[in-house]
């Protein structure tokens, strides 16, 4: 693939990767990366807390998530909850749609039980194998927030069409519900029945600050850099095309000839501007 790229599209990759490689190196050699705290997590927190006071059990799904990026975030999330609860001694439940996520989910709840020296409260029962048929699994889900009447309830992953009836779920017993997704379709159903919902991008974040994990704290940080890269890169385009538009004499080409120039192209323009 790269020996066909353009230099124009070499250097985008190397602007937008080389940040991200950076600071992952840095937060791997334990460099402070800063992550500010969204209010998400004290929806989360207070979401705990309230079920914790009632009494009444956890529950924390991924949805129809594969594994994947989405998944690694959402981990983080739930080895926070699961700290909480081995913390105050509350049930959580874990139903999964996908085996593979249930085996990570199944380490990560261990881990947190070890963290908390609660190990032997660690209950493998608490995770769930329900159905990978989509429908399926949102009907199992159904019954076990209503016959557990689980106090919080958090969504976090990918959904689709079953979104809605997994939130109407926590609603009907009046279950705190806090939600997370990168897909933008799902987001408004969320937002509707929720308590809060946490959109897009918050989602990678809320799993780098609550995990710490050197890859997910690198990465943010270093897509954040990638992002201003790009903002910058389009005011240099706007301010060149309107000066283009002006003065054609003054800039003799087009931004999208640059991106489609060959090596040999480039060579004879810096001879030309030499």
């Amino acid at each position: 693939m790269m020996e066909h790229a353009t230099p124009a599209v070499i250097v985008l990759i190397v602007l937008f990767v080389a940040p991200v490689l950076y600071f992952i190196r840095q937060a791997k050699q334990g460099a402070e990366i800063f992550i500010r705290r969204i209010a998400g997590i004290d929806a989360i927190d207070d979401a705990v807390g309230r079920a914790v006071e009632l009494g009444r059990p956890l529950s924390f799904t991924t949805g129809i998530s594969g594994v994947g990026p989405v998944v690694y975030a959402c981990l983080g999330v739930l080895r926070y909850i699961g700290r909480k609860a081995a913390r105050y001694a509350s049930h959580i439940f874990v139903p999964c749609s996908d085996a593979r996520v249930m085996a990570l989910a199944d380490v990560t709840l261990q881990s947190a039980y070890r963290d908390e020296r609660k190990f032997t409260n660690y209950n493998p029962a608490a995770l769930r194998f329900l159905s990978d048929e989509q429908f399926a699994y949102a009907s199992g889900y159904q019954g076990i927030i209503h016959r557990e009447n689980v106090g919080a309830a958090f969504l976090f992953g990918s959904f689709a069409a079953e979104s809605l009836i997994l939130a109407e779920a926590g609603q009907q017993i009046g279950a705190i519900q806090v939600a997370a997704t990168a897909s933008p379709e799902q987001i408004p159903f969320f937002l509707t029945a929720c308590d809060y919902t946490l959109i897009g991008e918050e989602l990678f974040a809320a799993g780098a600050y609550l995990s710490r994990d050197p890859v997910q704290t690198g990465s943010l940080r270093g897509q954040d850099i990638a992002k201003c890269v790009i903002f910058f890169l389009c005011l240099f385009g706007i301010v060149v095309e309107s000066v283009k538009t002006i003065y054609p004499a003054i800039v003799p080409f087009a931004i999208s000839d640059l991106m489609v120039m060959s090596w040999r192209e480039w060579a004879a323009k810096l001879h030309w501007l030499l």
